[in-house]
């Protein structure tokens, strides 16, 4: 799985997102930190907010789309533990 993070410094739903990972045991990842919006839409205009995650070529979105990705590829469960 090739991925690409685009976060910010200081980003609490960066810092979550990192924690998805940790969670899904997925270390091997490409981070670019941005230091404003421009460097993500230099490559994807429809970017919005961060974090920015592509996995596979494929835009997945934020946080929440990834977490939701993470759950319907069985990466991660829903249940609370």
């Amino acid at each position: 799985m090739k991925i690409k993070i685009y976060s910010t410094p200081g980003c609490f739903y960066c810092t979550k997102l990192k924690e998805l990972f940790e969670r899904a045991n997925i270390t091997d990842y490409d981070e670019q930190i941005c230091a404003s919006g421009d460097e993500v839409r230099v490559d994807y205009p429809e970017a919005t907010s961060f974090p920015y995650v592509i996995i596979d070529g494929k835009v997945i979105g934020g946080l929440v789309e990834t977490a939701k990705f993470f759950v319907e590829t069985n990466l991660v469960s829903s249940s609370k533990k």
